[in-house]
């Protein structure tokens, strides 16, 4: 079903191409690829004829008149020469040309013939497919456009700006309503307008663009979710270790990751001359502190933790609130151990998923098993056999451990196999989160050992294992899937005591220090606002739980106890609510909404 879903969406790409050349038949197409959703084309447009969302009712239309012409896509193989003559005035498709060419890789042209044009001629687009047979396997209710936006041609500031004309597209109209259904929710929980609306985090055009800055209550956050990775890590014996922000280019020719990643990293060069690169990741400074002695087998497994910030140099195009930044917090740890212990440390850090993610409801983590591409080995470090070697451990583990999983040939990084976690969010959506991964390519780049039982060096192997992977990125989805409406233990504020009156703002300011003193993080309203303002005021703010302080509560000592997941919930001691509170606290419990 993926591959034929997809078939359809590249379909939609080239009619989308037909009913834009037949509104601006000087138009100039680049690419139009697949997506998540749907698909898009990038197009230079003529002058005065670029398309907006109010032409999307008209473009539509004609893109179902084409489909209804039951249009046949006949692929056909040519060379070089004929693609460049064929395409002769567009230097988008020329310089795709050019590199297949280079690459020695076959170049294709799809055709979708047109009969009812003036011309009798069909569209040719410069394409490697798939597609479906004939458009009348598309239903024509199946697809909506649904944006324009500017878009580099590579996605580089440097290169010519285009216009990113993009669609929805599923199998059928049923499943379209509904996507854009979950669309319209997620308008409403984009972490970009609740983290300016929750206070959170916010973006400085001084600062610059992909720079996060973290407000306190943001930061509350952050060190929260940190604290409780740290705890798991500690139970099964992690030690925190820290690094420097720059090292020399040396250390990632060692690993690999100059040649791979140069173009991606900030760069610089100080007074004396010297030159220093920002760190991207982590993984190779944890391997100079590995190699700062030599170790015996009894003490492995080493095992570090580190939380800190790398940067990569993103194109601008690319950024995305803080699912996609310049600069990004790593909760990062690296296992060094023998052989015969990967086992173990794998299921360890297994477990540790597990229990974080089933504390957000993430209950049902989907596995997917990404291992390296024999036909494309350019793209790794190390051999064959390393390779081959690190695959069968992964997947014995998958093995003993049970269950189904996906198998992700070619999604490998560059120097291990991976077993990557996705988890759906409350409104369907999918993302990938955890990552673990087995390398045993560092350790022979390092020349990483132990000493073993017969006093000789022994090649040790090396996991990476993220939880949270980027915070920044973890917080997007987080935010989305509450949809700020953070569990009790996250809420930056856990309570707000509002008195209805003057007379009983001495009583809340006792009741604010007593939770406070108890450990709940507790903020009171003492405006001079209506009581329903109030309480709007801290919906507003998605605070998990009211009291209410009226004379009878000043009087009774108590306070009247609302939730905002579950409504009124009464009358009761500050002793009562301290207990209540703190126990969902420390479970980590997730309420929901009543009907």
């Amino acid at each position: 079903m993926e591959q034929r879903l997809s078939e359809i969406r590249h379909s939609l790409a080239h009619v989308l191409a037909i009913a834009v050349l037949r509104r601006d038949p000087g138009a100039q197409l680049a690419t139009g690829p697949v997506t998540d959703d749907g698909f898009f084309y990038d197009i230079r447009f003529s002058e005065g004829k670029a398309v907006s969302v109010d032409d999307f009712k008209d473009l539509q239309k004609e893109m179902r008149s084409i489909i209804r012409k039951n249009l046949p896509f006949v692929r056909k193989a040519v060379t070089a020469q004929e693609a460049r003559e064929l395409f002769r005035d567009n230097p988008f498709k020329l310089e795709i040309i050019g590199g297949l060419e280079k690459e020695g890789s076959e170049i294709t042209l799809y055709e979708t013939g047109d009969p009812g044009s003036e011309s009798g001629t069909s569209f040719t687009d410069l394409c490697a497919g798939g597609h479906v047979g004939n458009t009348s396997e598309i239903d024509p209710e199946c697809f909506a456009l649904k944006g324009v936006a500017g878009a580099y041609w590579h996605g580089d500031e440097k290169n010519p700006m285009l216009t990113r004309v993009s669609g929805i597209a599923f199998a059928t109209k049923a499943e379209l309503e509904a996507h854009l259904t979950m669309l319209e929710e997620a308008k409403k929980r984009d972490h970009k307008k609740l983290g300016r609306e929750l206070d959170l985090f916010v973006f400085s055009d001084l600062v610059g663009a992909g720079l996060p800055l973290w407000t306190p209550k943001g930061t509350l956050i952050r060190n929260l979710l940190d604290t409780y990775v740290w705890e798991l890590r500690k139970r099964h014996g992690y030690e925190q270790v820290d690094i420097p922000h720059i090292t020399k280019k040396e250390l990632y020719e060692t690993s690999g990751h100059w040649e791979k990643f140069k173009d991606e990293l900030f760069t610089i060069t100080t007074r004396e001359g010297h030159f220093f690169a920002m760190k991207p990741m982590n993984c190779p400074h944890h391997t100079q502190l590995y190699a700062r002695r030599q170790w015996s087998y009894r003490e492995l497994p080493q095992r570090y933790a580190n939380t800190t910030k790398v940067y990569r140099d993103e194109q601008s195009g690319e950024l995305n609130g803080l699912s996609r930044t310049r600069a990004f917090t790593q909760d990062d740890a690296h296992v060094f151990c023998r052989k015969e212990e990967i086992e173990t440390e794998v299921l360890a850090v297994w477990d540790i998923i597990d229990t974080f993610y089933g504390s957000f409801g993430f209950s049902d983590l989907v596995v997917r098993f990404s291992r390296h591409d024999p036909e494309h080995f350019e793209k790794y470090l190390g051999t064959e056999e390393l390779w081959n070697d690190a695959e069968r451990q992964i997947a014995n583990i998958l093995a003993k451990r049970g269950g189904e999983y996906i198998d992700g040939l070619g999604e490998a990084a560059m120097y291990g196999p991976k077993i990557d976690f996705m988890a759906k969010d409350a409104i369907g959506r999918e993302w990938q989160v955890a990552t673990i991964q087995l390398d045993f390519n560092m350790p022979e780049r390092f020349d990483l050992s132990c000493i073993n039982e017969k006093g000789e060096k022994e090649r040790v192997a090396m996991i990476h294992c993220a939880v949270m992977g980027s915070i920044e990125r973890f917080m997007s989805v987080l935010i989305e899937h509450f949809a700020g409406s953070f569990p009790l233990w996250l809420a930056p504020v856990q309570t707000r005591v509002l008195p209805i009156g003057e007379s009983e703002h001495g009583y809340a300011e006792e009741t604010i220090a007593q939770l406070a003193s108890a450990g709940i993080r507790c903020d009171l309203d003492d405006s001079n606002e209506s009581l329903g303002k109030k309480i709007r005021n801290a919906k507003l703010e998605k605070i998990p739980y009211l009291l209410v302080i009226g004379k009878n509560e000043a009087a009774n000592k108590t306070a009247t106890l609302e939730s905002r997941d579950q409504g009124k919930i009464g009358e009761m001691k500050i002793d009562e609510v301290i207990g209540r509170l703190t126990e969902e606290n420390d479970s980590k419990a997730i309420t929901r909404k009543t009907a």
